[in-house]
């Protein structure tokens, strides 16, 4: 199968896979936290933010079907004010992973960002996910910064 990579252009085209998003983000939210997950934060997300020229939607398609997504987002960090791109979401279909598709999509979206003329992009690992750690420094990304949580 030959997967096409889209950069979605427009809101409405967007709001089209919120669901998927949504779920990805769920999942994701389910791995780091007890709380209860809000569902339809992807649509809430991209109705606030889709403008923003740090949020980037990109998907991978064959056959009429989304085999995979990438939503990238503003990340403004709080004592700094600087903001960044960050990975908000990746996902790829249980049956293309591990062929180089969520590689594909980070760097379909950093090239819209470097269009947009941002040369940063953020992304977020637990600090126990070592195969998610290492899949993002053979990208290129570098640890830059650590969060420490006390509970």
């Amino acid at each position: 199968m030959k997967l096409k990579l889209r950069t979605i252009e427009t809101l409405s085209e967007a709001l089209e896979f919120a669901p998927r998003l949504d779920a990805a983000a769920a999942d994701f939210h389910a791995q780091v936290s007890d709380g209860p997950f809000q569902p339809g934060a992807a649509e809430r997300f991209l109705r606030q933010r889709f403008s923003a020229r740090e949020t980037a939607l990109v998907v991978a398609g064959a056959d009429g079907k989304a085999w995979g997504m990438c939503l990238s987002g503003p990340f403004t960090d709080p004592l700094l004010g600087t903001t960044v791109p960050m990975i908000l979401v990746l996902d790829v279909d249980a049956s293309l992973r591990h062929r180089g598709v969520a590689g594909e999509l980070v760097g379909e979206v950093e090239r819209v960002l470097a269009a947009r003329g941002l040369t940063q992009l953020a992304a977020r690992a637990m600090h126990n996910d070592d195969a998610l750690i290492s899949m993002g420094e053979r990208w290129g990304f570098v640890r830059s910064w650590e969060l420490m949580v006390k509970e």
